[in-house]
């Protein structure tokens, strides 16, 4: 197996984030070449892991071709090949936890020819928290409270419907078979399609010289990556134990539905199951530390989804300092303060959304000298690695945007840069964010606050959902878009979507960021007509013209 080098390439031309792009695509579409990156066009280099027959000048005439310059800088042995199996080591590669940043790890690792050992101690299930106790189940029971509320609330007139019955256990019985069928589907079955991996059942530990033990079993890998997630945090309250606070875990499968419920916190879990359990028919109040819901959200999102809340029935108060909890009878009690004024919430049950907590207890990473963050979360740098060469570490674990895709993408990272020694990136500043309320919740790049906190001169657009003509056609205005752009370029910083299937929409500004896009740009493309992503088009037109006086397609 030949051995490989590391390229540096001088790349004159580059203006934009597409361009950065267009060269990496090309350079890795050369034969040998392993992997190709450009660290932002204004790095004016790119990055190339190639095989040593790589023809320096084929690299060079790749990137002329695509109509840029490119001179060779510096070229880097590396040491081995693909792999070079060790005779002391059970794997080449050993992950700890078998979520989704664990099995993008596996996976990545079998592709690359590793033999990979997968730890997985059965806590959550095979899957993590996505498939088993997150994602899939928390957005089923969400589609589900919505198909109930529309039934009784639409804006059509002349379609009669009316909520006829609601069977609880037949809504859990529903979501708990999805998410089995995704487990085998998704999980247990993919594995059966990489003999390379071995499922290792049980918690592990790493130890001081450099092997990770499992019960009794100790096994030693040439590279790690640590994906043990994290779980549900719990208020430091006083009574906590006594009341038994529900998590999204333990509310999502309560064997009935509960009369009332008080929420602590005002984010993403906190917002998403409150509207579903009130469209169920749970009385619901929210209790937010913070000035306003979603406090990292732009204002005038936060502002207006509140407000869409309260008039589904949600009860939300902001500026709440939670004191103590106790239990009545049935009744479990919340104490707080608020603007000042002691009070009380009553309820039959109670939910704690207030984050998460990473799972590092008991793995033994003192001993291995891997660093935690102040939160207790694995430091990691841009490649995934720890503070110990040889461990790498992905997902909820490590701190990051506590996404799937996140973890996916951290996972398959990690496990190249462990075994090829690539530094490959992960790069998170086009990333979408989604949340599932209705109306959805969709954001990528910067907010107002956060361009002008970073020097910009920043112009802004804001358009009302009453000038979207799909949001007219469907009788359904709640909303708005707010585009934030660099008044000197006019470069798109920022794209921030509240509307029914923001979700779906905001896929094409996280597109036209990473392609450096100025809102002239998305002002005068073509956007397919009666789509809500035809708000992005008309919330860049906002920014000259006045959107209320144009005719239907006008650009």
């Amino acid at each position: 197996m030949s051995e490989r080098r590391r390229i540096t390439l001088r790349i004159e031309g580059m203006t934009c984030d597409s361009c950065a792009e267009h060269v990496a695509r090309t350079l890795r579409a050369v034969s040998g070449v392993l992997q190709a990156d450009v660290p932002g066009w204004q790095s004016a280099r790119a990055e190339v892991m190639a095989d040593e027959e790589v023809d320096d000048a084929a690299l060079v005439r790749a990137v002329e071709a695509a109509g840029y310059r490119a001179t060779i800088q510096a070229r880097q042995a590396m040491s081995g090949a693909r792999f070079r199996p060790r005779s002391d080591v059970h794997y080449d590669l050993i992950v700890i936890g078998g979520g989704s940043a664990g099995f993008a790890a596996a996976i990545r690792g079998a592709e690359l020819g590793a033999r990979v050992g997968l730890i997985n101690d059965g806590a959550i299930g095979l899957g993590g928290t996505c498939v088993n106790i997150g994602c899939i189940p928390s957005k089923t029971l969400i589609r589900t409270a919505e198909a109930w509320h529309k039934a009784g609330h639409h804006p059509f007139t002349g379609v009669h419907t009316r909520q006829v019955n609601l069977n609880w256990a037949c809504i859990v019985g529903q979501k708990d078979e999805l998410v089995s069928e995704l487990r085998q589907a998704k999980y247990a079955d993919v594995l059966t399609a990489y003999p390379q991996i071995t499922l290792i059942e049980g918690r592990a530990r790493l130890n001081g010289d450099g092997t990770v033990a499992v019960g009794d079993r100790v096994y030693r890998a040439d590279k790690y990556v640590i994906a043990t997630g994290a779980h549900p945090r719990l208020p430091d309250l006083p009574g906590v134990e006594e009341v038994g606070v529900l998590t999204s875990t333990t509310a999502m499968a309560l064997p009935e539905q509960p009369r009332s419920l008080v929420i602590l916190g005002g984010r993403f879990v906190a917002l998403e199951l409150g509207q579903a359990f009130a469209r169920f028919g749970t009385a619901v109040t929210i209790l937010q530390r913070s000035p306003r819901i979603i406090p990292q959200r732009e204002p005038e999102i936060s502002e207006a989804l509140r407000g869409y809340l309260e008039e589904e029935g949600l009860t939300i108060l902001t500026g709440v300092k939670l004191l103590a909890l106790r239990a009545e009878g049935e009744e479990k009690i919340v104490v707080a303060e608020v603007n000042g004024k002691r009070r009380e919430f009553r309820a039959q049950q109670v939910l704690a959304a207030l984050g998460h907590v990473p799972n590092t207890e008991g793995l033994g990473l003192e001993e291995a000298g891997i660093a935690l963050g102040p939160d207790g979360h694995v430091k990691v740098n841009a490649t995934m690695q720890t503070s110990n060469p040889d461990v790498y570490a992905a997902g909820d674990v490590t701190g990051l945007a506590d996404y799937v895709y996140v973890a996916a993408a951290g996972g398959i990272i990690a496990a190249e840069n462990a075994l090829t020694g690539s530094e490959r990136r992960l790069d998170l500043s086009t990333l979408p964010e989604v949340m599932f309320t209705d109306p959805q919740v969709a954001v990528v790049g910067l907010t107002e606050q956060q361009a002008r906190e970073q020097g910009y001169d920043v112009k802004t657009s804001v358009l009302a959902l009453e000038h979207v003509p799909r949001a007219l056609a469907a009788r359904d205005t709640r909303g708005l878009i707010k585009l934030v752009a660099d008044r000197t370029t006019d470069r798109l910083l920022g794209a921030h979507v509240l509307a029914v299937e923001a979700g779906e929409v905001i896929q094409t500004a996280v597109l036209a960021l990473k392609a450096g896009y100025t809102t002239r740009d998305l002002a005068t493309m073509m956007f397919p007509y009666l789509t809500m992503v035809e708000g992005l088009k008309l919330a860049a037109q906002a920014f000259e013209k006045d959107v209320a006086k144009l005719s239907c397609c006008a650009g």
